[in-house]
Protein backbone atom coordinates (compact mmCIF):
# COMPACT_ATOMS: atom_id res chain seq x y z
CA UNK A 1 0.00 0.00 0.00
CA UNK A 2 1.41 3.59 -1.07
CA UNK A 3 0.83 6.38 1.48
CA UNK A 4 1.18 9.78 0.45
CA UNK A 5 0.74 13.30 2.82
CA UNK A 6 -0.32 16.27 1.19
CA UNK A 7 -0.39 19.27 3.35
CA UNK A 8 -2.88 21.80 2.56
CA UNK A 9 -5.29 19.20 1.43
CA UNK A 10 -8.51 20.82 2.55
CA UNK A 11 -8.86 23.30 -0.37
CA UNK A 12 -7.49 24.33 -3.80
CA UNK A 13 -4.93 22.13 -6.00
CA UNK A 14 -4.00 20.42 -2.57
CA UNK A 15 -7.54 18.76 -2.46
CA UNK A 16 -7.70 18.09 -5.70
CA UNK A 17 -4.22 16.48 -5.60
CA UNK A 18 -5.59 14.40 -2.53
CA UNK A 19 -8.43 13.21 -4.38
CA UNK A 20 -6.29 11.78 -7.34
CA UNK A 21 -3.68 10.24 -4.93
CA UNK A 22 -6.66 8.07 -3.53
CA UNK A 23 -8.51 7.83 -6.86
CA UNK A 24 -4.75 6.13 -7.66
CA UNK A 25 -5.79 3.16 -4.28
CA UNK A 26 -3.26 4.61 -2.15
CA UNK A 27 -3.97 5.66 1.50
CA UNK A 28 -3.86 9.44 1.64
CA UNK A 29 -2.98 11.82 4.69
CA UNK A 30 -4.53 15.08 4.17
CA UNK A 31 -2.95 17.24 6.23
CA UNK A 32 -5.25 20.25 7.84
CA UNK A 33 -5.14 22.81 9.92
CA UNK A 34 -8.80 22.80 10.66
CA UNK A 35 -10.28 19.89 11.21
CA UNK A 36 -13.90 20.81 10.40
CA UNK A 37 -13.06 22.56 7.32
CA UNK A 38 -10.68 18.48 6.35
CA UNK A 39 -14.09 16.63 7.57
CA UNK A 40 -15.91 18.73 4.96
CA UNK A 41 -13.68 17.80 2.22
CA UNK A 42 -13.40 14.64 3.10
CA UNK A 43 -16.58 13.35 1.34
CA UNK A 44 -14.79 15.29 -2.53
CA UNK A 45 -11.21 13.45 -1.96
CA UNK A 46 -13.05 10.04 -1.22
CA UNK A 47 -10.74 6.83 -0.98
CA UNK A 48 -8.81 5.91 1.77
CA UNK A 49 -8.05 9.20 3.24
CA UNK A 50 -7.20 9.98 6.64
CA UNK A 51 -7.38 13.70 7.99
CA UNK A 52 -3.81 14.71 10.03
CA UNK A 53 -3.98 17.80 12.01
CA UNK A 54 -0.67 19.70 10.61
CA UNK A 55 -0.16 23.39 10.72
CA UNK A 56 3.32 24.08 8.92
CA UNK A 57 4.03 26.84 10.57
CA UNK A 58 4.01 25.16 13.99
CA UNK A 59 6.92 23.03 15.02
CA UNK A 60 4.79 21.21 17.69
CA UNK A 61 1.83 20.52 15.28
CA UNK A 62 4.15 19.29 13.01
CA UNK A 63 6.41 16.94 15.42
CA UNK A 64 3.37 15.22 16.93
CA UNK A 65 2.04 15.20 13.22
CA UNK A 66 5.06 13.38 11.95
CA UNK A 67 4.78 10.92 15.14
CA UNK A 68 2.12 9.59 14.00
CA UNK A 69 3.21 8.65 10.30
CA UNK A 70 5.60 5.38 10.62
CA UNK A 71 5.36 5.00 7.02
CA UNK A 72 5.66 7.10 4.15
CA UNK A 73 6.19 6.73 -0.16
CA UNK A 74 5.13 10.90 -0.73
CA UNK A 75 5.32 13.96 0.52
CA UNK A 76 3.84 16.59 -1.48
CA UNK A 77 4.73 19.87 0.08
CA UNK A 78 0.97 22.20 -0.99
CA UNK A 79 0.31 24.34 1.74
CA UNK A 80 0.91 27.93 0.83
CA UNK A 81 0.18 31.50 1.02
CA UNK A 82 0.31 34.55 -1.29
CA UNK A 83 0.57 37.52 1.62
CA UNK A 84 0.05 40.97 1.04
CA UNK A 85 1.08 40.94 -2.72
CA UNK A 86 2.64 44.26 -2.12
CA UNK A 87 5.49 44.92 -4.33
CA UNK A 88 9.23 45.34 -3.65
CA UNK A 89 9.52 48.62 -1.63
CA UNK A 90 6.26 48.36 -0.44
CA UNK A 91 5.94 45.16 1.42
CA UNK A 92 7.67 45.07 4.87
CA UNK A 93 10.17 42.83 6.97
CA UNK A 94 6.63 41.22 8.72
CA UNK A 95 4.72 40.39 5.52
CA UNK A 96 7.75 38.36 4.01
CA UNK A 97 8.01 36.83 7.39
CA UNK A 98 4.75 35.62 7.38
CA UNK A 99 4.91 34.17 3.74
CA UNK A 100 8.31 32.71 3.94
CA UNK A 101 6.75 30.70 7.30
CA UNK A 102 4.24 28.76 5.42
CA UNK A 103 6.01 28.79 1.88
CA UNK A 104 9.88 27.82 3.04
CA UNK A 105 10.52 27.22 6.68
CA UNK A 106 7.08 25.35 6.37
CA UNK A 107 8.70 22.82 4.19
CA UNK A 108 12.05 22.37 5.97
CA UNK A 109 9.71 21.89 8.76
CA UNK A 110 7.60 18.76 7.35
CA UNK A 111 10.01 17.50 5.15
CA UNK A 112 12.81 17.24 7.86
CA UNK A 113 10.24 16.05 10.27
CA UNK A 114 9.20 12.96 7.97
CA UNK A 115 12.44 12.40 6.05
CA UNK A 116 12.92 9.21 8.40
CA UNK A 117 9.46 7.96 6.99
CA UNK A 118 10.15 8.10 3.66
CA UNK A 119 13.68 6.58 4.18
CA UNK A 120 11.87 3.32 5.06
CA UNK A 121 9.69 3.85 1.78
CA UNK A 122 11.50 1.35 -1.48
CA UNK A 123 9.99 4.40 -3.66
CA UNK A 124 9.93 8.15 -1.80
CA UNK A 125 9.40 11.23 -3.84
CA UNK A 126 8.61 14.81 -2.84
CA UNK A 127 7.17 17.36 -4.26
CA UNK A 128 7.23 20.88 -3.78
CA UNK A 129 4.26 23.06 -5.23
CA UNK A 130 6.08 26.34 -6.24
CA UNK A 131 5.14 28.99 -9.20
CA UNK A 132 6.08 30.29 -12.61
CA UNK A 133 6.63 33.11 -11.02
CA UNK A 134 9.63 32.50 -9.08
CA UNK A 135 11.75 31.82 -12.20
CA UNK A 136 14.18 34.42 -12.28
CA UNK A 137 14.66 33.81 -15.78
CA UNK A 138 11.00 34.18 -16.95
CA UNK A 139 10.96 37.37 -14.80
CA UNK A 140 13.95 38.78 -15.91
CA UNK A 141 15.27 39.15 -19.96
CA UNK A 142 15.89 39.11 -22.96
CA UNK A 143 12.12 38.13 -23.01
CA UNK A 144 10.83 37.93 -20.04
CA UNK A 145 6.94 36.08 -19.75
CA UNK A 146 6.10 38.26 -16.58
CA UNK A 147 6.73 41.85 -17.66
CA UNK A 148 9.13 43.99 -15.84
CA UNK A 149 7.42 46.89 -15.87
CA UNK A 150 3.69 45.82 -15.48
CA UNK A 151 4.55 43.18 -12.80
CA UNK A 152 6.88 45.59 -11.47
CA UNK A 153 8.00 43.40 -8.71
CA UNK A 154 4.45 42.64 -7.40
CA UNK A 155 3.89 40.01 -4.92
CA UNK A 156 7.72 39.68 -4.04
CA UNK A 157 7.26 38.30 -0.84
CA UNK A 158 5.65 35.06 -2.43
CA UNK A 159 7.54 35.10 -5.46
CA UNK A 160 10.48 35.24 -3.72
CA UNK A 161 9.47 32.50 -1.13
CA UNK A 162 8.97 30.39 -4.19
CA UNK A 163 12.67 31.22 -5.81
CA UNK A 164 13.67 29.95 -2.30
CA UNK A 165 11.86 26.61 -2.20
CA UNK A 166 13.19 26.17 -5.79
CA UNK A 167 16.76 26.20 -4.64
CA UNK A 168 15.87 24.18 -1.73
CA UNK A 169 14.07 21.41 -3.99
CA UNK A 170 17.89 21.39 -5.83
CA UNK A 171 19.56 21.10 -2.51
CA UNK A 172 17.30 18.60 -1.01
CA UNK A 173 17.55 16.52 -4.19
CA UNK A 174 21.41 16.46 -4.18
CA UNK A 175 21.31 15.51 -0.11
CA UNK A 176 18.88 12.82 -0.15
CA UNK A 177 20.20 11.27 -4.00
CA UNK A 178 21.53 8.78 -2.23
CA UNK A 179 18.80 7.45 0.04
CA UNK A 180 16.73 7.46 -3.78
CA UNK A 181 14.42 10.04 -2.58
CA UNK A 182 13.25 11.87 -5.76
CA UNK A 183 12.86 15.84 -5.03
CA UNK A 184 11.12 18.02 -7.44
CA UNK A 185 9.06 21.04 -7.96
CA UNK A 186 6.18 22.35 -9.80
CA UNK A 187 4.87 25.50 -11.81
CA UNK A 188 0.98 24.68 -11.68
CA UNK A 189 0.08 27.44 -13.89
CA UNK A 190 -2.49 29.97 -12.45
CA UNK A 191 -5.57 28.47 -11.05
CA UNK A 192 -8.98 29.17 -10.03
CA UNK A 193 -8.13 28.82 -6.39
CA UNK A 194 -8.53 31.15 -3.02
CA UNK A 195 -4.54 31.93 -3.17
CA UNK A 196 -4.77 35.65 -4.85
CA UNK A 197 -7.79 37.30 -6.09
CA UNK A 198 -6.04 36.85 -9.69
CA UNK A 199 -5.77 33.32 -9.39
CA UNK A 200 -9.69 33.41 -8.57
CA UNK A 201 -10.37 35.06 -11.73
CA UNK A 202 -7.72 32.95 -13.97
CA UNK A 203 -10.35 30.03 -14.35
CA UNK A 204 -7.93 27.51 -14.77
CA UNK A 205 -8.82 24.09 -14.00
CA UNK A 206 -6.96 23.32 -10.32
CA UNK A 207 -7.01 19.54 -11.06
CA UNK A 208 -4.93 20.22 -14.08
CA UNK A 209 -2.42 21.16 -12.25
CA UNK A 210 -2.91 18.46 -9.53
CA UNK A 211 -2.59 15.60 -12.35
CA UNK A 212 1.15 17.18 -13.15
CA UNK A 213 1.66 17.08 -9.38
CA UNK A 214 0.78 13.15 -9.27
CA UNK A 215 2.69 12.50 -12.01
CA UNK A 216 5.89 13.71 -10.23
CA UNK A 217 4.87 12.29 -6.84
CA UNK A 218 4.48 8.81 -9.20
CA UNK A 219 7.94 8.74 -10.93
CA UNK A 220 9.27 5.60 -12.37
CA UNK A 221 13.05 5.23 -10.84
CA UNK A 222 14.45 6.73 -13.81
CA UNK A 223 12.90 9.50 -13.35
CA UNK A 224 14.51 12.88 -12.57
CA UNK A 225 15.40 14.77 -9.64
CA UNK A 226 15.98 18.24 -8.71
CA UNK A 227 13.76 19.46 -11.45
CA UNK A 228 11.38 22.35 -12.00
CA UNK A 229 8.48 21.64 -14.47
CA UNK A 230 5.84 22.91 -15.51
CA UNK A 231 1.89 21.37 -15.13
CA UNK A 232 2.32 20.45 -18.88
CA UNK A 233 5.62 18.57 -17.71
CA UNK A 234 7.68 20.86 -19.60
CA UNK A 235 10.86 21.98 -17.66
CA UNK A 236 10.74 25.42 -16.50
CA UNK A 237 14.06 27.97 -16.10
CA UNK A 238 14.96 28.44 -12.97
Amino acid sequence: MTIALVTGANNGIGKHIARLLAAEGMTVLAGVRSWARGEAALAEIGGDTRLLLLDVTDPASVATAAGRVDELDILVNNAGISGGGRAAGQADAQEFREVYATNLFGVVEVTNALLPALRRSASPRIVNLSSGTGSLTWSTGPNPQFDPVRAAGAMVAYRSSKTALNALTVFYAQALAADGIKVNALAPGLRATDLNPAAAAAGGDPAEAAAAAVRLATLPDDGPSGGFFSWDGSPVPW
